[in-house]
Formats: structure tokens, sequence, C-alpha cells
């Protein structure tokens, strides 16, 4: 329990005003949250206090405290952040009885209370922290590095990669597929590819593959999952790239839940050095849900207007909710198409963004690749295309992460009146 709860009759006292700075975990891989609030309003910023903590992954949020006891029990998190208000008298017993329930899910709590009374009760419940609204930066920081420490023994975390087109039709999928297997070269731990178009996705064509089992398969058990219950529905490639398809028909897509799906790729992250995502072309909760955890995400598009677009409104939404633009890397795919009358620099001052790789176009390498089933490395080696996404991913294992939401001084450029009038 943190300094504000105390037991001998001292005053409490409560910091008055968050001051927040990012702080780097003493860890290798990130902690885990899952966060709960009833108050719509209060989202974004208890959202956004606990991604201060450099290397937090919101796993799940949850506003119906009966459904926080099963998604507690089916995602593998680290941390559970309650916000007890409005009726903390009511929410802090439940509270106590998940944190009884599961010994390793360190549980904070959150409230405008000051009751001495409810602090004690928190205490007595086995809560870990007690932090009053607004929320002090520092003692969130200090807090969850303590978690954190605690931690370091632990085996490592895999790294979770999800590509995410502007559009449909941007090359995400022969992305995020050829990426996979370039990665597989560079990894001790194994690559795992992970299809989130739950009804369209073309993973495993591009690949040649008719698996038994999908994701859907995965996401429909609700217990803790297994090594031995994941590895049953993946399929190993030639490439040495295990694959975890999209589910064959529309009914099983439906089933899928935004908590079931984050479980299933916090497991695969325990089994592989690198999950590589092809992201669903939405921006729902579950897609959002799978970007809060992504540990770099590629934002793929083409130099064309409406991509751009949607990558701006994109921005604009993560921005409002708090989320960290650091994970961000812009991708610009088919770069040369003829058709295309708009440049990287465009894209820059539009955005604010700086373009993290560029991949050249070659219709004709990456047709024939589609079309034969098989990745680029295979039968296309040597083309252009093939070599700057094998630079990609070179980049990425090496850790060449530099910061992608740095604003661009440059002003000006072609698309500046048409968004001006978007």
């Amino acid at each position: 329990m943190s300094p504000a709860g105390v037991a001998d009759g001292t005053p409490v006292d409560f910091p008055s005003a968050p001051e927040y700075r990012r702080v780097k975990p003493r860890m290798a891989q990130g902690l885990r949250v899952i966060l709960f609030n009833a108050q719509e309003e209060y989202g974004p910023e208890l959202r956004g206090a606990a991604l201060r903590f450099a290397g937090t992954k919101i796993m799940a949020e949850v506003d119906d405290m009966a459904l926080l006891a099963p998604t507690a029990q089916q995602i593998s998190a680290q941390v559970l952040i309650v916000n007890l208000d409005p009726e903390p008298a009511v929410l802090l017993p439940m509270a106590g009885e998940i944190a009884a329930a599961n010994p390793d899910l360190a549980v904070f709590v959150v409230t405008e209370s000051t009751d001495r009374q409810l602090i004690l009760d928190a205490m007595r419940q086995g809560l870990k922290e007690f932090l009053a609204k607004p929320i002090d930066a520092r003692m969130l920081v200090s807090a969850l590095q303590r978690v954190a420490d605690r931690l370091t023994s632990g085996g490592p975390q895999g790294r979770l990669i999800t590509v995410v087109g502007a559009a449909g039709g941007v090359g995400a999928t022969v992305l995020a597929t050829n990426l996979a297997c370039e990665l597989v070269s560079f990894a001790s731990r194994g690559v795992c590819l992970v299809d989130l178009d739950y009804r369209f996705g073309q993973v495993g064509t591009l690949l040649d593959l008719d698996p038994t089992y999908s994701i859907a398969d995965l996401c429909e058990t609700p217990e803790r999952l297994e090594q031995q219950v994941i590895e049953k529905t993946l399929v190993r490639h030639s490439s040495g790239v295990h694959v975890l398809c999209r589910p064959p028909t529309f009914a099983q897509a439906d089933t899928i839940t935004a908590a079931a799906c984050v479980g299933a790729l916090s497991g695969l992250g325990s089994m592989f050095e690198y999950v590589v995502v092809d992201g669903p072309l939405r921006y729902d909760p579950g897609a959002k849900a799978v970007l809060d955890i992504s540990d770099c995400i590629l934002l793929t598009l083409e130099l064309l207007v409406p991509d751009v677009r949607n990558i701006q409104r994109m921005l604009d939404s993560m921005k409002q909710v708090g989320f960290n633009l650091e994970r961000l890397r812009l991708v610009c795919n088919r770069l040369g198409k003829a058709s295309s009358t708009l440049s990287v620099s465009d894209v820059e001052t539009t955005l604010g963004l700086n373009v993290y790789a560029t991949i050249p176009d070659d219709w004709v390498a990456v047709s024939s690749s589609i079309n034969l089933g098989d990745p680029l490395a295979k039968n296309h080696a040597r083309s252009r295309v093939r070599h700057s996404i094998m630079e990609l991913a070179q980049r990425l294992h090496k850790g060449e992460d530099e910061t992608s939401d740095a604003n661009v001084s440059r002003k000006g450029g072609l698309l500046s009146k048409v968004f001006s009038d978007a």
C-alpha cells in the first residue's frame, strides 16, 4: 500500500495536481495492464496516466464490473487499475475479491474519496495501491516500478508488431506476411504471424495454407491459454513462420471478442520472439485494444490523398485518448508508382510524422508472389520490394526505432489546401 493509506491516525496527504512524465521501466518487457472505469469522461485521464509509464500495455478496458472478473482470469495482465467512482463503497469489495482470486495480479484503486475507512478497507483486502484523484504521476510511476521490479526475473515477452493499412488494397497484408518471413532469420525464439481480418483475411492464401484451426478456436477457450492449446491452432509454414489464420466462416468471426483476442496475442507473446499481426481494417474497440498492446505499429499507406486523410483521422483519435504515438511508424508502400502525384515530403508535412520506411512499387514480383502463394524471398529474392522489406525487418530487430512522432517543421505543399478544406 502506498503512503496515501496509513493506519496510525496521521493525516492522509493527498497530492493536489498530477505531474506527468514518461519513465522507462527497469525491465526487458512492458507491464500488461487492465483498466476498469465506469465513468466515460474519466477514461482519457486514466488511460493517459497509465501510459505515462514507458512500456505499459493496456490489455483491456472494462466498464461493467460483472465482466471484470472473467477478464482478469482470461487476460494475462500484471496490473489492474480500478476507478472506484462513482460508487467506491460498492466497487471496493469487488476489487478485493478479484485481488484475492488473482494473487499474481497487482490491484490498484483510484478514487476521489478521502474517507479513512475506505483506505483501511483497501489495505485489509490486499489491494496494492490506493491512489487519490487527480493521480500523482510520481506515486503511480513508483507503484508501477515496484511491480516491474518484481517481474524482472520472469521470462521475456515477445515483441508485438501490428501492420495497419490506411485503406483496403494498400498492401498491408503483403507487408505483414513478408515481414514475418524476413524476421525468422533474426529471431532465436521464432516468429508468429496472425491474421486479424476475421472475415476477409488473406494471410493463409498468401502462404498457400489450408489450416485446420483458426484464431476463433484459440479465442473460444475461456480459461488461461496454455502452450499446448496455442500450438495446436498454429500452422508452421516452410519459411519457419508459425501462422494463426482467420476463421473459415463469418459466424465464427462474430464470436471473437476484443478481450479474447488480446488474451490470445498475450499468450503468443510468451512463446515467440516476434508476433506480427495483419491488423484489421477498422478502428473499433477490438482494433484499439490490439493497438494498445502493440510494441510497434506500422501504419501503411500509398501516396494518395484518401490514405493520408484516413491516417490523419486515426492520429486525431489516438491523441484524444492519450495514445503513445512513439510506437507508430509510417510506411509508404508502392513508392515510385507512376500515378502518384504526392511525395513523401507532402505526407510528412501533413501528418507531422517522419516516414520510417518506404517500399518500392514492384507489381510484377508482388503479383507473382501472391498468385504462387509464396513469400517474396522464395522466387523473387533479388527484387527491390523484397530487399526493402528485409531492410525493414533488420531495422526493427536492431531496435532502430527513432521516434516517428517528431514535429515536422516543413509547411505548405500540395496537401495543405486539400486538408484545410477537408
